[in-house]
């Protein structure tokens, strides 16, 4: 749970507090930082140790939905058992912010929307909407929450155009989509084959072929870094990881949710972001 201050009344409409469910502990520390002393944010998949695409909704958590002012979903299949709780407990007052249908996105699209630092800009921006109408009459309060989150991720935003002025179109890979949004932004060559990183991605064998043009990569040292997904972990990309290392090719691991669990949204970023320009500046020395 991300909590942010005491749970005193709902929002509904006036000054007090906004009860939050946010899907992911990602968009639940963005929630709770723009809501500041007048929200409370709980967030369902925490475990650092678990792969979020396989969480099993409980009875708390729906209880948590039926009580909420506000919903934060990642959408498009991510959270699927989050649109199921909404369903099932039906509310007259609660308000639903799904990221997916915020940024145009579908099911079948990269649902990885917290890696793309312009979606997270769009989706703090809908958040702060969402509560200055939810609570009116604090809505000076979230515009000043909003700008101090805006300067709180600026070395996250910094940090991510430091590493492509310096190390912009090198090659890289990776065993998961999750990393194609962050790759893009901080202008990276992505090479490995999209086929395998989507198949990874949802829990599938990837295409045979695929697997071996990713270890052709990593064989020939086409890549520059290998980053991998510590919460999605299978033989095939735990046999790149070995393969990368053992070619001297640097490993970078991120994770899906905040790790550790403690951490803000931008801390965490920002501290993978730090792995990954050492490990770009180490092959750059190589």
């Amino acid at each position: 749970m991300v909590a942010a201050c005491s749970p005193a009344a709902s929002g509904g409409g006036g000054s007090g507090t906004v009860k939050v469910v946010a899907g992911e502990n990602f968009w639940g520390s963005i929630a709770s930082q723009l809501g500041g002393s007048h929200a409370t944010v709980q967030s369902v998949v925490s475990d650092p140790n678990a792969d979020p695409h396989e969480y099993e909704s409980s009875s708390n958590d729906a209880r948590a939905f039926a009580e909420a002012d506000l919903v934060l979903l990642n959408g498009a299949g991510y959270d699927a058992w989050g649109a199921k709780l909404l369903g099932a407990n039906p509310s007259t007052h609660r308000q639903v912010v799904t990221v997916a249908d915020l940024l145009g996105k579908k099911e079948g699209d990269n649902a990885h929307f917290w890696y793309g630092p312009e979606y997270v800009t769009r989706v703090a921006d809908k958040l702060t909407a969402e509560y200055k109408a939810i609570d009116p009459a604090d809505s000076a309060y979230f515009d000043q929450r909003r700008a101090a989150f805006a300067s709180a991720a600026k070395p996250y935003q910094d940090r991510i155009a430091e590493i492509k002025q310096k190390f912009g179109s090198t090659r890289v890979g990776s065993t998961e989509s999750i990393f194609e949004y962050l790759a893009t932004a901080a202008g990276l060559d992505l090479v490995s084959p999209p086929e395998f990183m989507q198949a990874v991605a949802e829990g599938n064998d990837p295409p045979a072929g695929t697997v071996v043009q990713f270890q052709d990569q990593v064989a020939l040292k086409r890549i520059k870094v290998l980053v991998y997904n510590l919460q999605t972990v299978t033989q095939v990309t735990t046999n790149l990881r070995h393969q990368a290392q053992a070619r001297d090719i640097p490993v970078v691991g991120i994770s899906e949710t905040l790790q550790p669990e403690s951490a803000t949204f931008q801390d965490w970023q920002l501290a993978q972001l730090i792995s990954l320009q050492n490990a770009l500046a180490s092959a750059a020395g190589a």
